[in-house]
């Protein structure tokens, strides 16, 4: 029993009318932004003939809504890290839909997956599940049977999943949905931190983002606002800044082997 849940839960049904009306206004004022196009590509490397197989794998993020193709979103900036850094050809694939929870990833796109080697798979997940406030003992069941499996079908590959997308800075979120939402999301983050301790080769980058962090560590000289593409989705210099402080993780960590 979670009981940051429950006390999260206690002080939020008051506010839960509130939150509705204000969700639906935020709703109408997004506008809906397609899913980025060229779901597959190559990075190549003149210095290896090996190459490193990648998927990625979730929800909007990684469908790369708010930008145009994913070769300048978050997947291909990241086979561009990771080429750059392992030295190594980089063959990518997404498999993302926007709206997406956990649960529908595990039943609606690992079956559709038509690759049957993969050496690494990043998967980006956690915001749908925080927007349907979906409980924390639901979300351990719906990743245990996701990583699972993933397992099954890549029994070798390394499983890294993304830190939880940083809804406490979606500027176009009012202050109540920014603390019960993301409130939410760090503690789904939490449950998954335990989650992966269950399996081999499996990992969660725990680290919250914060955009102060990422333009300090990054030199990146740029408002904030200049991160989202409408408020919530991530822009290109979003993704690409994320994309280049997962492959630095990976690399550092060691959680896949230089070719």
């Amino acid at each position: 029993m979670n009981f940051k849940y429950i006390f999260g839960v206690i002080l939020s049904i008051p506010l839960l009318p509130l939150m509705y009306f204000q969700g639906k206004k935020i709703k109408a004022s997004v506008p809906e932004l397609p899913e980025a196009k060229g779901i597959k590509g190559s990075t190549t490397n003149a210095n290896s003939k090996k190459t490193l197989n990648l998927l990625t794998i979730g929800e909007s993020t990684i469908a790369g809504v708010g930008v145009k193709t994913h070769e300048e979103g978050f997947t291909g900036t990241l086979a561009k890290e990771l080429s750059s850094r392992l030295s190594t050809n980089v063959d990518w694939k997404v498999y993302a839909r926007s709206g997406y929870t956990a649960r529908r990833v595990h039943q609606k796109i690992i079956p559709k997956i038509q690759e049957s080697h993969a050496d690494i798979i990043v998967v980006g997940l956690g915001g749908n599940d925080a927007f349907t406030l979906n409980r924390p003992n639901t979300w351990r069941k719906d990743m245990s049977m996701l990583i699972t499996a993933l397992k099954l079908k890549f029994p070798f590959a390394t499983i890294v999943f993304c830190n939880m997308p940083p809804i406490k800075e979606f500027p176009a979120f009012t202050p109540l949905i920014k603390f019960v939402i993301g409130n939410l999301v760090e503690l789904l983050g939490k449950e998954l931190n335990e989650i992966v301790q269950k399996y081999d080769n499996v990992y969660y980058i725990d680290e919250v983002i914060t955009l102060q962090r990422w333009i300090k560590k990054m030199k990146i000289e740029a408002p904030k606002s200049a991160f989202f593409s409408d408020g919530v989705h991530p822009s290109k210099l979003a993704y690409q800044t994320w994309a280049k402080d997962m492959a630095n993780t990976i690399y550092n960590d060691k959680l896949v082997q230089k070719n």
